[in-house]
């Protein structure tokens, strides 16, 4: 379950790893974003559209690999 916003503010911290921190930033570098904050926000809304779209229906096996590669690229997996 998600945890209520505080009403003073619309953001909430996620912590990750300082290397993967680091590491997000290296990617990044020259692409267009603004910090590694900006990067991660975009690719979990990507996520999470995708997720959207799909509502009410079980991921195909091929999303499940796109998701899982997307992790380990990340770091997570």
């Amino acid at each position: 379950m998600v945890p209520p916003m505080s009403s003073s503010s619309d953001k909430v911290t996620i912590k990750i790893p300082r290397p993967l921190y680091e590491k997000l930033g290296e990617i990044i570098a020259g692409a267009g974003y603004n910090s590694v904050t900006d990067f991660v926000v975009y690719v979990l809304r990507d996520i999470a559209s995708t997720h959207a779209l799909s509502e009410g229906e079980p991921y195909t096996e091929e999303e499940l690999v796109r998701v899982k590669e997307r992790l380990r690229n990340l770091g997570y997996l």
